[in-house]
C-alpha cells in the first residue's frame, strides 16, 4: 500500500513537470506560429502528459477500494470482537446466576459473604445470613404442576430481590430455598425485625396464570438466622447453621431461629 502510494506520488510530479513544460512550449508556440515542430512536441507532452496522470488517476481509485476493503475488515473485526465480548459477558453472568431468577446462585453468594468478612472486621460490623425455606413447596408442584410452580418463585424472587437493601444480597440456593445475607445490622432485634419483614412478604398470595390455570396461591416460609462471628467465621459455617436454625424453626413452627 505504501509503495502504490509512492508510486502515484512520483507518476503525479512528474506529470506536473511535463505539463509545465507543455505550457511554456505552448507560449512559445503561439509567439512564433512559424514554429510546427515545436507546437507538435508540445502536444506530445500534453498528451503524455495526459496519460500520465490518467495512470495515477486509476492507482488512486484502485488504491482508494483498497482502503475500503481494509476499513470494512476492520469493522467486521471490530463487531467479531464486540460479540465475543458480549458472549464473555453473558457466560460470566450465566456462571455466578440462577437461570431461572437471576438471583446470585450459590458462588456468587459465597463470594459476596466472604468479602463481607473483610468489611465486617474492617468496620467492626454484625452480618447474619438467613436461609429461608418455603413451606409445602412441593405440594404446589404436585398439584399444578411444574410451570405453576417456576411462576411462583419467579413471583417471590422479585418481592425478595425489591425488599433487599442495597448492601444486602439474595441468592437462590436451590430448589425453593433462599440465602439472604444482612451487612451492617446493630443487633438480633434488627435481625428479627428483617426476617419478620421476609416472611410477610413471601406469604403475599402469588396470582399465577398457566395455560387455563388461574391460581391464587400463599406460601409460607421458615427461617433460619445464623450470625458472623458468633455462628461461624466462613460461608460455609455459616450457612451450615443458618440451615440447621432453619429446621429448627419448621419443627417449632416459629416461622424464624437463631441458631444455638
Amino acid at each position: 500500500m505504501l509503495a502504490q502510494s509512492e508510486r502515484i506520488k512520483i507518476l503525479i510530479k512528474e506529470s506536473a513537470d511535463e505539463l509545465a513544460s507543455v505550457e511554456n512550449d505552448l507560449h512559445d508556440a503561439l509567439a512564433k506560429l512559424g514554429v510546427s515542430n515545436k507546437l507538435k512536441s508540445a502536444l506530445e507532452k500534453s498528451n503524455t502528459a495526459k496519460r500520465k496522470n490518467e495512470e495515477a488517476l486509476d492507482n488512486l481509485d484502485a488504491m482508494n477500494k483498497a482502503l475500503e476493503v481494509e476499513i470494512r475488515d476492520r469493522g467486521m473485526v471490530d463487531l467479531q470482537l464486540a460479540a465475543a465480548q458480549e458472549q464473555e459477558k453473558d457466560a460470566r453472568h450465566a456462571s455466578f446466576h440462577d437461570p431461572l431468577t437471576g438471583l446470585p446462585n450459590r458462588a456468587l453468594f459465597s463470594n459476596r459473604l466472604e468479602h463481607s468478612f473483610a468489611q465486617a472486621k474492617r468496620n467492626d460490623w454484625t452480618l447474619a445470613v438467613m436461609f429461608i425455606d418455603l413451606n409445602r413447596f412441593k405440594d404446589v408442584n404436585d398439584m399444578y404442576g411444574h410451570d405453576a410452580g417456576d411462576s411462583i418463585l419467579l413471583t417471590i424472587a422479585q418481592r425478595l430481590k425489591d425488599s433487599t437493601r442495597g448492601d444486602d444480597t439474595i441468592s437462590r440456593h436451590g430448589g425453593d430455598e433462599f440465602l439472604y445475607l444482612l451487612v451492617g445490622i446493630r443487633d438480633n432485634a434488627d435481625i428479627a425485625t428483617a426476617a419478620e419483614k421476609i416472611i410477610k412478604t413471601i406469604e403475599v398470595p402469588c396470582s399465577v396464570e398457566i395455560r387455563n390455570l388461574k391460581l391464587n396461591h400463599s406460601i409460607g416460609a421458615s427461617v433460619g438466622i445464623a450470625i458472623y462471628p458468633k455462628d461461624g467465621t466462613t460461608a460455609d459455617a455459616l450457612i451450615k447453621n443458618a440451615d440447621t436454625a432453619m429446621y429448627q424453626a419448621k419443627l417449632s413452627k416459629s416461622c424464624y431461629a437463631f441458631a444455638e
